[in-house]
């Protein structure tokens, strides 16, 4: 419970010690008002603390939704240049609100500030941080390292497209959800660009394992801050250690500058040489030969996934992103809308001969052709073949009802396809849906015109 002042009100008429009543030493009825709210929003309890700030779980009234509430201490003993990186953290973050809308950033929802305080309100994620998972005794499977930088990749892209720069990227400051997932949080450091102006930068913002040689520098950075600083992460995710261990900031000031890193597979022989290639590219010294852009760094991790995935690693949900982005179908939507349909999606693996659908069945989902083609009859005569990126049985997601099938689908060859339940589209969101019908209707002018052109040949 958040208590205005971190002390308990105390009604005028009961002013004694409060450690004693505690205690029970008096038999008195106590009557305190407590503060239960921040702004409009309920309190239910602390869930973390820093020397500047406090973060309370909180609860939205007029939607029930859980919150996570940043509650900035503006305490007089701040020294004045920590007074002002704690107010302008806070008016960096504030001013992100409602604009980093992505499936892997915690969005900002709400930010106040008056006499009493200043405090963000934010998505609640259920979880823990990354922190868990950098020691050598909880190291995560390499797959799933690969697939969480994968995902904050997406992020930090998507923030640099909006003008942002994070600046401050290290494993506190990236949520691993109850479920999973990734979320990246923390941009009171950000950088951002508004309308061709920049905010003014404050020097040494930053972490001090995780600076980039031009933030040590105090020179000018770019999106190629955040990109050595997420190297850094990665080195820490896969070895349990960072690159550097200097005993003091100026030994650590010196080899970021200077010294080499050792290859993550020293630290770990079992790594495939392209993951010593990726963090190393990434942690370049020299910005002219780390990676130029998001883009190809994501590139690289996608060879990574192959890689792992000949040497028996599963496949996760960012090499099934990869394979959706690069199908024409998907080309209208966005990160957020292609994330949705990986969730709402069921991949399945079938050999050549299966019966997917069979005509004057009942049916109730659609089905992506992502690898491999599919047979499509008629009566036993053949209709078409569909091939990577095809699509059939879509009909069911226009009706209202669980519809008969009209044609039969059987495979060709090996295939995969991700199954989506006519329900679940119906009930995904405005954008996704506004993707597939685009979608859609690209599909049926196709085979319109395709059906016009057997007819003509016909006739």
């Amino acid at each position: 419970m958040f208590f205005k002042g971190s002390v308990a009100k105390i009604h005028p008429n009961n002013l004694f010690d409060l450690h004693s009543a505690r205690r029970g030493t008096y038999d008195i009825d106590m009557k305190f008002e407590l503060e239960e709210h921040i702004g409009k929003y309920q309190i239910i309890e602390e869930i973390g603390k820093g020397s500047t700030s406090r973060v309370y779980l909180g609860r939205d009234p007029f939607t029930g939704r859980e919150v996570a509430i940043k509650v900035f201490l503006f305490d007089d003993n701040l020294s004045e240049q920590t007074a002002r990186m704690l107010k302008k953290g806070f008016l960096a973050e504030a001013g992100l609100a409602g604009k980093l809308q992505h499936p892997h950033i915690v969005e900002i929802l709400d930010a106040a500030s008056d006499s009493e305080r200043s405090y963000l309100v934010m998505d609640y994620v259920p979880g823990t941080t990354l922190e868990a998972y950098c020691d050598v005794t909880t190291l995560l499977p390499l797959h799933k390292v690969v697939e969480i930088i994968f995902k904050i990749i997406r992020a930090l892209d998507y923030a640099f497209q909006h003008g942002v720069i994070h600046r401050d990227i290290k494993p506190g400051n990236i949520l691993l959800s109850a479920g999973g997932d990734i979320k990246v949080s923390d941009f009171g450091s950000s950088f951002q660009r508004v309308h061709g102006h920049e905010t003014t930068q404050l020097s040494g913002i930053g972490s001090p394992a995780y600076m980039s040689p031009e933030q040590i520098r105090l020179e000018d950075v770019s999106h190629q801050t955040d990109i050595y600083s997420l190297g850094v992460l990665m080195y820490k995710l896969l070895t349990g250690r960072l690159p550097y261990t200097a005993s003091n900031q100026v030994s650590l000031t010196y080899e970021i500058l200077n010294v080499p890193p050792q290859r993550p597979s020293t630290f770990r022989p079992d790594l495939p040489p392209l993951l010593d290639e990726i963090v190393l590219k990434a942690m370049e010294k020299d910005a002219s030969r780390r990676y130029t852009s998001w883009i190809d760094f994501g590139k690289d991790l996608t060879r990574a996934f192959n890689s792992l995935r000949m040497a028996g690693e599963q496949a996760t949900d960012s090499e099934k992103f990869t394979e959706l982005r690069r199908l024409q179908f998907f080309a209208d939507f966005d990160d957020v809308a292609l994330w949705e349909v990986l969730r709402i999606g069921a991949w399945r693996s079938m050999p050549p001969g299966e019966l997917i659908i069979r005509e004057g069945e009942q049916g109730d989902s659609l089905f992506m052709l992502v690898y491999g083609e599919v047979a499509v009859t008629l009566t036993g005569k053949s209709l078409s073949v569909i091939k990577r990126g095809g699509c059939f049985g879509e009909m069911l997601y226009f009706s209202e009802n669980a519809a008969s099938r009209s044609t039969t689908v059987t495979t060709l060859t090996d295939v995969t396809v991700v199954e989506i339940k006519a329900k679940a589209l119906n009930a995904a969101t405005e954008a996704t849906q506004v993707g597939f019908n685009k979608a859609f209707m690209r599909v049926l002018i196709e085979r319109l015109t395709q059906a016009n052109v057997r007819l003509a040949d016909h006739a």
